[in-house]
């Protein structure tokens, strides 16, 4: 890069930062200054002027595609390894016959209906699917779609339960302008985000060790005549216990009959969706309860498909308010449109489509439990670790979390330890639980399809590895606060 080219980035740099909260010019600083200002390119696919490339502005001229190909490819092998990942609950793996299918759909929108209708008929046969698996007293008649995942999802019912409460307080003729909605203090950011969005007042019913999850009677103490649903999270973020669906939805049955209060709920199932169908099928949670009006879950989650996509499905389409569905012209037909997001891949529908008739409900049953026989099995023997106590085992999803005894250490704490398992390639989060218990610290391990019980038994290994090292320290680890953070979803 010539001298030039150097000093009018520099001063770009300079004039980004000046608008920069203070909190990030220094790490934008630090990361301008500690990469060079070029790409080196490898010789083998160099030719005249590919010697180095700009970092941080496109280049005049284009390049071979091999050697686009090698920069990008050189940077993210530093990515950590996607089946070592036991943080996230998105999938990191498909069998080699939906990856081939996934080549050949990645070019469809999802949006233009018109344009790719076996696809949008294959959209409409995965919401009857999931409409039937929860048990809709209408699934073929009820409203339901595709998103890019559960956070969209999320949005949609949220705005569903906001506007037929409004439409519900005008017909009585009162104020529309202070609504909220309850949800326990361990709920995904998703629903932070809907009730800053959409301007609705959270209410946080906070967990304590006495009562550590959502129940019946924070909810009580919460709602009012403006609480436009109840959210209920079947496998949280943090545990991965399910919260008491019938139970809140019993309680909120006896308020109405009492007071006359009807308030709705709807059940986050991001990563419950797909499991409880499987291995609990006795559990009351989904449209079995008439207050359940919408259900969401990842499809790229426990739905077993690669990122990104996600679902909600209705109880009845009169749940869904008619006027929140646009209709477009413009794609080749009228089509009606209900999302936050306009174009978007089609193919991972597809994907999912594969899946329900690859595995059916025995295969659905067969990877789960699988998963859900490592989790226990790992917790287990985490169990027995000197250090740890158990906070979920597993039994709910295949998810477990445990936090380090009281006065087991001084040397170290869970976030040493998840930077220790990081040597050998695992990453494993270390975070504090919610608001008003966030002094526990804790860990938690995801199982998902393609962590098989091999690679369970190599982790316990390195656990116990790590564990020792730690155990060696003559003194305490040093500690800067800002690091001490793992929380992945």
């Amino acid at each position: 890069m010539s001298q030039d080219r150097k000093t009018e980035f520099q001063n770009n740099v300079n004039k980004d930062e000046e608008i920069m909260p203070d909190s990030q010019k220094s790490l934008s600083r630090h990361v301008q200054m500690e990469l060079p200002h070029e790409f080196s390119v490898n010789p083998l696919f160099a030719r005249e002027g590919e010697s180095d490339v700009p970092r941080f502005q496109m280049s005049d001229k284009g390049m071979l595609p091999e050697t686009a190909y090698q920069i990008v490819h050189d940077e993210i092998s530093l990515d950590g390894n996607a089946r070592l990942n036991l943080a996230t609950f998105v999938s990191t793996w498909m069998e080699p016959a939906a990856e081939h299918l996934y080549t050949k759909s990645f070019d469809k929108n999802m949006i233009d209906k018109d344009e790719y209708p076996q696809t949008a008929e294959i959209e409409e046969r995965c919401v009857r699917i999931l409409a039937n698996l929860w048990h809709s007293p209408t699934p073929l008649t009820t409203m339901g779609v595709s998103t890019t995942g559960s956070s969209e999802a999320c949005m949609l019912g949220g705005l569903a339960l906001k506007r037929r409460w409004q439409k519900a307080r005008k017909e009585e003729g009162k104020p529309v302008d202070r609504p909220n909605i309850v949800f326990s203090s361990a709920v995904q950011v998703v629903w932070e985000k809907f009730a800053n969005y959409w301007e609705v007042e959270p209410r946080y019913v906070k967990l304590s060790p006495e009562h550590p999850q959502l129940d019946a009677q924070g909810v009580l103490a919460a709602v009012d005549e403006n609480t436009i649903g109840v959210v209920s999270i079947l496998g949280e973020t943090y545990t991965g216990l399910y919260e008491p669906v019938a139970a809140i939805a019993k309680a909120l049955d006896d308020l109405q009959e009492r007071s006359g209060l009807d308030i709705p709920m709807h059940v986050d199932a991001a990563s419950g969706g797909f499991i409880a169908p499987f291995l609990q099928p006795e559990l009351v949670w989904d449209f079995q309860l008439p207050r359940v009006k919408s259900i969401n879950v990842s499809g790229h989650k426990y739905g077993l498909v690669y990122p990104g996509l996600g679902w909600i499905i209705w109880r009845e389409a009169k749940d869904l308010p008619e006027d929140l569905i646009f209709r477009v012209s413009y794609l080749g037909g009228n089509m009606p449109t209900f999302a936050l997001n306009f174009s978007r891949p089609g193919a991972q529908v597809l994907l999912q489509y594969y899946n329900y008739l690859r595995l059916g409900k025995s295969g659905y049953y067969d990877v789960q439990k699988a998963s859900q026989k490592v989790a226990l099995f790992l917790s287990k023997e985490i169990q027995k670790m000197e250090p740890f106590e158990l906070l979920s085992d597993g039994s709910d999803i295949p998810v477990f979390a445990w936090r380090l005894k009281d006065g087991y250490t001084l040397n170290w704490n869970l976030y040493d330890l998840s930077r220790q398992l990081r040597v050998f390639g695992w990453q494993v989060p270390a975070y504090p639980l919610p608001p008003d218990m966030e002094e526990v610290t804790i860990m938690r391990v995801v199982v998902r399809n393609g962590f098989s019980m091999d690679l369970a038994h190599l982790f316990l290994m390195n656990l116990k590895q790590a564990v020792a090292f730690l155990d060696s320290l003559d003194g305490p680890m040093p500690h800067d606060s800002k690091c001490d953070n793992g929380f992945h979803h």
